[in-house]
């Protein structure tokens, strides 16, 4: 598996914000208000990410008090990374998009709830990508724990 790619992450991110802007142009006005609880959910997402980066690199390092991680459980959290990552942008692009289209309109009361909480969601978004490239970085086995060659081959 080869490690996510920011450009991706950015490119997607803009993309779905400027679809989403381009959408609410011709529906805001039938839509329902945002639900807030999209902040803490995602909050909480990269929190447990963050910690477990935290602990699999620990393990991954063998630090003392740790268990060494199993190989396949290791390549799970790697995927999990990626994917929250990429979900992470495409939900970043939805929420920008809100942004871009009620910073226009804050002199109305719907309209400024809304955008401020997309803007709260969006930021939480980009803490759940950086807990995943966190979490995706802890996953890598550093260079020098390979297996040792040795030295006449």
């Amino acid at each position: 598996m080869k490690p996510t790619r920011p450009g991706v992450l950015v490119a997607i991110l803009l993309g779905f914000t400027l679809i989403t802007w381009w959408v609410l142009q011709l529906t805001y006005s039938s839509l329902p208000r945002l639900p807030w609880t999209a902040i803490p959910t995602l909050l909480l997402l990269a929190l447990g990410e963050a910690y477990t980066g935290w602990m699999t690199r620990a393990r991954i390092l063998r630090r003392p008090g740790t268990r060494p991680v199993e190989p396949l459980a290791v390549a799970r959290l790697a995927a999990l990374a990626k994917a929250s990552a990429y979900g992470g942008a495409l939900f970043g692009g939805f929420f920008g998009g809100f942004v871009l289209h009620t910073v226009e309109i804050l002199d109305r009361e719907t309209p400024r709830t809304d955008f401020f909480v997309a803007s709260g969601s969006f930021l939480a978004c980009v803490v759940l990508i950086c807990a995943a490239a966190y979490l995706e970085y802890c996953c890598r086995v550093p260079k020098d724990q390979g297996p040792q060659r040795p030295e006449g081959d």
